[in-house]
């Protein structure tokens, strides 16, 4: 028992020494609110949120730049063929292999713009070619110029998905901005919750600490009181059990500060090896939520509810391409403009001549056996399910708010609970130990229920203040509201498109 006694006490002694050691050195002391704004800046999830919606941006700023006029050049500098063909000889009308080589070279300018609501498009194009025939004794000349042609091309009763993306891709975006602002809003809740399970782990090692020593204070005056025959001995072994109970509750605790500490560094992205030290909130400013605004709200910023219309207008398009493809369609092809050909560069453009063409392309499918018929009614019934999806979606996501919101409101009176549950633990617990300290409580069983509601009623007040921060976190995501100060949560994207 006495050899037991000494090792018990050195183990107490080199505990409080290294965390004596360990409390001298600098650390960094890091308040929620701070530990939010490192994730904010280099967290995985961060730098993941910022890439993603970059390739949304430039989705959308490639989708506006096809509206845009398209300049183009395209053309073959040179080719040289050296070949034997088949042709018609022009005076005896058969068919002889004639020895050909020539080199030619070609060029064509060209701007077109869509019209996006026909879904044709115009253009205005020049080129220029040139051939040159090799012979054995001399080379021979040909050019061919367009100096300006201008034409359209317009489909007719067909499908249109330029007009649909116009309708589409606006929304896709706008999605994508509110998301990052929702994934902004679960990086922290994510934050807080690694927040408070390292500082649980903290609470929980300094409790284990004070145990150890409370038990170890305890079991050295129980012995004192065993011997003068004042305690019967089976309190004396609980002591000692509890003692020994507190030795294995501080390694246990250290090895969860340990784990805690490196989940915590690891999403924040902390390589160094400075200690940490969390600071609790120490106010909160209570406040209550209208549920029906929120929910309001969240059906005005919610990424949620754009996504729900998009979803609505994938399926109407999905419908129209159906009925369009595979049915009567005409396409309307008409040029106009200028042509010279000439055996010199300079006579190809002088005098150039009209030229027109117009042509119309209809194709009507006499029967198909009700294929497309059938793609028809597929793709509307897909429609009638997204519908039937997105009310069913949309009134669960009303009622969700709804339910944080009450959640959230319902915060304040557990914090407050939970704190004064801790300040009356803590003094009862106190006076219990006092009592048994001067002899006037022999029942070592009262003092232990005081410890062990000593320590839930701490762990209490942290829990309450983890689910009050990620409750308001949850509500902020679902809304982008900050109701604590009263305005929309904004972000600036300038600085991520780049």
């Amino acid at each position: 028992m006495k050899k037991l006694t000494r090792v018990t006490i050195l183990s107490v002694v080199t505990g409080f020494a290294f965390h004596s050691i360990q409390a001298q050195l600098p650390a960094r002391t890091l308040t929620l609110e701070d530990a939010i704004g490192i994730a904010m800046d280099q967290s995985p999830d961060a730098l993941n949120s910022r890439q993603t919606f970059r390739a949304s941006f430039w989705e959308y700023k490639s989708f506006k730049a096809t509206n845009l006029p398209q300049l183009g050049l395209d053309a073959t500098l040179p080719q040289f063929q050296r070949t034997i063909s088949q042709q018609t000889d022009i005076n005896t009308g058969q068919q002889v292999f004639v020895p050909q080589q020539y080199i030619s070279a070609d060029a064509n300018l060209s701007i077109s713009q869509r019209i996006g609501f026909t879904g044709g498009s115009v253009f205005l194009r020049s080129g220029l070619e040139a051939v040159y025939n090799i012979n054995d004794s001399s080379t021979i000349a040909s050019f061919l110029s367009t100096p300006v042609n201008v034409g359209l091309s317009q489909p007719i009763f067909q499908y249109n998905s330029y007009k649909w993306d116009k309708k589409i891709q606006p929304k896709k975006y706008s999605q994508s901005k509110q998301k990052f602002l929702e994934d902004i809003e679960q990086i922290s809740i994510t934050t807080t919750n690694y927040f408070f399970t390292l500082l649980n782990a903290q609470i929980e090692l300094k409790i284990a600490y004070t145990n150890l020593s409370n038990y170890d204070t305890l079991f050295r005056i129980a012995k004192g009181r065993y011997q003068l025959g004042k305690i019967a001995e089976n309190d004396l072994l609980l002591l000692e059990l509890n003692f020994l109970k507190a030795q294995a509750a501080v390694e246990n605790a250290e090895l969860s500060l340990d784990n805690a500490l490196y989940r915590f560094k690891s999403y924040l992205r902390i390589k160094d090896t400075i200690p940490i030290k969390l600071t609790p909130p120490a106010r909160i400013d209570f406040f209550t939520v209208n549920p029906e605004e929120a929910v309001q709200l969240s059906i005005s910023n919610s990424s949620t509810f754009i996504d729900f219309q998009k979803r609505l207008l994938e399926a109407a398009r999905d419908v129209n391409q159906a009925r369009m493809t595979g049915r009567f369609d005409a396409e309307l092809v008409a040029i106009v403009g200028l042509t010279k050909n000439a055996n010199t560069l300079s006579g190809a453009y002088q005098d150039p001549l009209d030229q027109q063409q117009v042509s119309l392309g209809i194709n009507i499918p006499l029967y198909d056996w009700g294929v497309a018929r059938g793609k028809i009614k597929i793709a509307e019934s897909q429609e009638e399910i997204v519908k039937n999806s997105v009310e069913q979606e949309t009134l669960d996501f009303q009622r969700n708010v709804y339910l944080k919101v009450v959640q959230f409101n319902m915060q304040k009176n557990q914090v407050t609970i939970a704190a004064k549950s801790d300040t009356v633990a803590k003094k009862n617990y106190d006076v219990t130990k006092g009592r048994y300290l001067i002899g006037k409580m022999n029942s070592i069983l009262d003092l232990n229920n005081a410890q062990i509601e000593t320590d839930n009623a701490e762990k209490g007040y942290y829990q309450a203040l983890q689910t009050y921060w990620r409750s308001y976190f949850e509500l902020r995501k679902l809304t982008l509201f900050d109701f604590m100060l009263n305005r929309p949560i904004q972000f600036s994207f300038d600085d991520i498109k780049l």
